[in-house]
C-alpha cells in the first residue's frame, strides 16, 4: 500500500489530491524533477513496510484452520491464542492478525502511540484499524515517543495478561519501532520519572540505541526477556518489525522476548563513559545491586520463537526499484548508518563531490587530476571508517556512477544520532538535511544538480510533525537571502524552526503517522546538467 506524502507549509493534513512540491519560482526544472522523484522514492520505501502485508506474509493457517504456521514451526490453535503488542506499527499489525486469527483469539492488549487511531481514521486507512467489538484492548501513550503514565498502564496490563497464561496457551507478541517507550515498567523502587530522566541524559550525551537499551533492560520488568519470562510456560511467537541497525532481536524494543546478554558491569561501564554513575538515584543503585547478586541469572527464553518480518533492508530494496523505474542508476550504500549527524553530513558532502566527478568527464589534465581524485576517495574511505559502516558498498556505488554517466540515486538507511546542545525543536533527519545542505554548498560539484532527502519512515522526526526534510546545494544562499543564520539554528538543535521559516516550510516532508517504522531513509540524487 502506498503512502501519500505531502510537503506543506508547516501544516499536517491528509489528502487524496495529487502531490506537489512547493519549490521557489526560481528553481530549475531539473530541480523540480529531482524533488518530485525524491518524494516518489521515499513513498515507495514506506509503502514496502506497511504492517498488514508483512504480517500476512509471516503467518499462515492450515486449510482446517487449526494450526498456525510460522516459518517452519506449527502451533495448535484451540481457542488458546492471546496477543500483546507495542510499537508504532502495532495497530496495523494487530488489525491484520485479528482478521486472520480472530476466531481463535481470546484476548489481546496493545500499546500504541497517542493519537494514532484518529490519524489513521482521518487518513482513511481503515485496514490499520481494529474492527468494532474487537477482542484487543488498545492503550495509547508515549506522546512524542517518550514513556508516560498511559504507556505504563498499558505495560502493566500486558504483564498481567502474560502472567495469567498456561502451558496450553500461545502468546503472539507484535513488536515494532517505538516499542521501548510504549512498554515502560520500571523495577521498583525505580520510578518512571527516574528511569526517563536517566535515559534522557544518556541520549543527550550521544549514547547509542544499543547503550540506551542495555540500561533500559537492566531497570525493566518486561524488557531483556522479562515479558517472555512472565508468559512462561506458554509458547511465545514474536513477530518483529525492526527499527535497529542490523536487526538484532535483543535490541529492538529492548528485547522483551530475548534473554539479555548484558550484566550489571556493562551498565556501569556505560554510565561511567557518559559521566553519570556518580549522579545515579539511590533506587537505580538498589536495582543494579540486586541484579548483580541474583542467583537465578538471566531469563531463559527457550519457549520463544522470534521472527523478523520487516526491516530497513526491505524498504530500501523497494526504493531502489522505484528509483530505477524513474530512470536513475540506483545503488544502496548501507542499511547500517549510525554515528553523529555532523560526521555523516561530511561523508555525504564528500560523497556527492566524488560521485559528481565521475559523472562529468574530467577537465583536469594529467596525473595531478588523478591524484586529486584518489585523495578525495581516500578521505571518503576514512570518513566511512570513522562511521563504522560495516556493510558500506562504496566501491560498487562509485563503479555504478562511473558506468552510467547519467542521473544517479544513492540510497542508505539507519539511525544516526544528534548530540543535544540546545533547547530548539527538531529531529535527526531535519538536522542532518541542514548539515548536508551546507556541505553540498561547499563542494565544487560542477554542472551537476544535487538533492538530499532524509526522512523517518514512521512519519515523525523527533518531537515534530514532520518526517524529515529535503535540501539542494543552494540551501545556504536561500537561508542568507531570508536572513536565517544556519549556524545559530544548528547550535540550538532548532532545525524544525529553521525549515518552517525557510521558504514557507516548503522543504519539510510531511507524511502524517505512517503506521510503520524501520528507521530512516536517506536519498542522494545527482543529475548532470
Amino acid at each position: 500500500m502506498a503512502v501519500a506524502l505531502q510537503v506543506l507549509p508547516c501544516v499536517v493534513r491528509a489528502s487524496s489530491r495529487p502531490f506537489s512540491w512547493r519549490a521557489p519560482a526560481a528553481r530549475l526544472a531539473s530541480g523540480m524533477a529531482l524533488a518530485e522523484h525524491a518524494r516518489q522514492v521515499f513513498d515507495s520505501a514506506v509503502g514496502a513496510v506497511q504492517p498488514g502485508p508483512m504480517l500476512h506474509r509471516a503467518l499462515a493457517l492450515d486449510p482446517g484452520g487449526q494450526q498456525l504456521k510460522v516459518r517452519d514451526r506449527s502451533f495448535q490453535l484451540k481457542q488458546n491464542l492471546y496477543l500483546v503488542g507495542f510499537g508504532k506499527a502495532v495497530l496495523g499489525m494487530a488489525a491484520a492478525a485479528e482478521e486472520l486469527l480472530g476466531q481463535h483469539l481470546v484476548q489481546g492488549v496493545i500499546s500504541v502511540p497517542k493519537g494514532i487511531r484518529a490519524a489513521m481514521e482521518q487518513a482513511g486507512k481503515q485496514e490499520m484499524l481494529l474492527k468494532p467489538h474487537s477482542h484487543i484492548q488498545v492503550f495509547e501513550g508515549a506522546e512524542d515517543n517518550l514513556p508516560d503514565r498511559d504507556a505504563l498502564r498499558a505495560a502493566l496490563a500486558i504483564r498481567q495478561l502474560a502472567e495469567g497464561l498456561t502451558a496450553h496457551d500461545l502468546l503472539l507478541v507484535l513488536i515494532s519501532g517505538g516499542g521501548s517507550a510504549l512498554l515502560p515498567a520500571p523495577i521498583p523502587p525505580v520510578t518512571l520519572e527516574e528511569k526517563q530522566t536517566l535515559t534522557k541524559l544518556l541520549a543527550a550525551r550521544g549514547a547509542t540505541i544499543q547503550e540506551l537499551n542495555t540500561i533500559r533492560k537492566a531497570l525493566s520488568q518486561l524488557k531483556g526477556g522479562g515479558l517472555a519470562q512472565a508468559a512462561y510456560p506458554a509458547q511465545v511467537v514474536s513477530l518483529i518489525l525492526s527499527d535497529v541497525v542490523g536487526d538484532p532481536v535483543e535490541v529492538i524494543a529492548s528485547g522483551p522476548t530475548v534473554a539479555s546478554a548484558h550484566n550489571v558491569q556493562d551498565c556501569l561501564h556505560i554510565l561511567n563513559r557518559y559521566g553519570l554513575r556518580a549522579a545515579l538515584p539511590r533506587s537505580v543503585k538498589t536495582v543494579l545491586a540486586r541484579a548483580d547478586s541474583d542467583p537465578r541469572g538471566p531469563h531463559a527464553c527457550g519457549h520463544v520463537l522470534n521472527v523478523i518480518i520487516g526491516s530497513n533492508v526491505l524498504a530500501l530494496a523497494e526504493a531502489q526499484k522505484q528509483a530505477e523505474a524513474l530512470g536513475y542508476r540506483a545503488a544502496v550504500l548501507s542499511t547500517s548508518l549510525q554515528g553523529d549527524v555532523r560526521l555523516l553530513a561530511r561523508f555525504y558532502g564528500l560523497l556527492a563531490r566524488v560521485a559528481a566527478a565521475r559523472l562529468i568527464p574530467s577537465t583536469t589534465a594529467g596525473a595531478s587530476g588523478d591524484d586529486e581524485a584518489e585523495e578525495e576517495k581516500g578521505r571518503l574511505h576514512k570518513l566511512a571508517a570513522e562511521l563504522q559502516l560495516s556493510d558500506l558498498q562504496l566501491e560498487e556505488a562509485l563503479g555504478a556512477v562511473m558506468e552510467t554517466r547519467g542521473p544517479v540515486c544513492l540510497l542508505a538507511g539507519g539511525e544516526p544520532t544528534v548530540q543535544l546542545q540546545g533547547s530548539g525543536r527538531g529531529g535527526r533527519n531535519q538536522e542532518l538535511a541542514m548539515l548536508v545542505g551546507a556541505e553540498l554548498g561547499r563542494q565544487p560539484l560542477g554542472p551537476v544538480e544535487a538533492l538530499f532527502l532524509s526522512g523517518g519512515t514512521d512519519g515523525r522526526d523527533g518531537p515534530t510533525e514532520a518526517a524529515g526534510a529535503w535540501v539542494m546545494r543552494e540551501l545556504c544562499s536561500q537561508a542568507t537571502a531570508q536572513g536565517l543564520d544556519m549556524a545559530t539554528f544548528l547550535a540550538h538543535n532548532d532545525s524544525h524552526t529553521f525549515f518552517c521559516r525557510l521558504q514557507g516550510g516548503s522543504h519539510l516532508l510531511y507524511t502524517g503517522m505512517t503506521g510503520t517504522n524501520v528507521m530512516d531513509v536517506h536519498l542522494l540524487f545527482l543529475q548532470p546538467q
